[in-house]
């Protein structure tokens, strides 16, 4: 199996890398901050006074996003419950909270659709790409956003990889089992997989779940990422090598 140097880190008998979408391979910083944006103002139309305590919780700055924060990180479960949360704190029966937030959530939906062009590919994303597929490595994007938003990026950018998976349900980073559903998905065990991500969600991901290695990323927000625990961070693709 493949060897794979990073700076100056060796990771041998390697079988599959396993990137992140939003911060690692998608340029989304901007769609995200309007997103959240969007929903808290949809539902602060209809409670109002919860729209800007919304932003604080979304991570939603007033020049950026906290690449830490839900709308970064979270799935979008996460942030609905959240979103209800606040809801039902200013004394809302909890159905009619949560319906509240999902209603929201889908009409910013609506309002920024489709996601991907809105999100594009950061530069060197394809090469790395490539290069690793010629190596007969197998190749999976595991997100916290949707199944279906990180199947029609994958898509839309013509994208050669062997699943796109994303967060439909409780299950999501950092829980180890969301890397053994992509691994059973390439039919690669977790300890022959890399991880590659721009969020300490991933690092730990990596790390609970037994992969080869965690790669953390720098390039893909405005602010500095907390990456502790990674095995190497990087801010270009091309210092990520196949070797032999």
């Amino acid at each position: 199996m493949p060897t794979i140097r990073c700076q100056n880190r060796i990771f041998s008998n390697i079988a599959a890398v396993v990137f992140d979408k939003d911060g690692t391979l998608a340029d989304s910083h901007a769609y995200l901050r309007t997103l959240g944006m969007r929903r808290s103002r949809l539902i602060d139309a209809k409670i109002p006074g919860v729209g800007e305590p919304l932003l604080m919780a979304f991570g939603v700055r007033e020049n950026g996003l906290n690449p830490a924060g839900m709308m970064a990180v979270g799935s979008r479960r996460d942030n609905e419950i959240a979103a209800a949360a606040y809801v039902a704190e200013t004394g809302r029966d909890w159905m009619e909270a949560l319906s509240i937030a999902q209603e929201a959530f889908a009409e910013a939906d609506r309002n920024l659709q489709p996601k991907a062009p809105q999100t594009p590919i950061f530069p060197g994303s394809l090469e790395l790409l490539r290069s690793l597929r010629s190596a007969k490595l197998k190749l999976a994007i595991l997100s916290a956003d949707t199944t279906a938003n990180v199947q029609e990026f994958v898509q839309h950018y013509a994208l050669d990889v062997d699943a796109a998976i994303g967060t439909d349900d409780n299950l999501g980073k950092p829980n180890p089992q969301f890397l053994e559903r992509a691994g059973a998905a390439i039919d690669v065990p977790c300890a022959q997989m890399l991880v590659v991500g721009d969020s300490i969600a991933d690092i730990e991901l990596a790390r609970s779940a037994g992969a080869a290695g965690a790669i953390g990323v720098t390039w893909g927000w405005t602010s500095i990422q907390q990456l502790a625990g990674a095995d190497v961070v990087i801010d270009q693709f091309d210092q990520i090598e196949v070797i032999a």
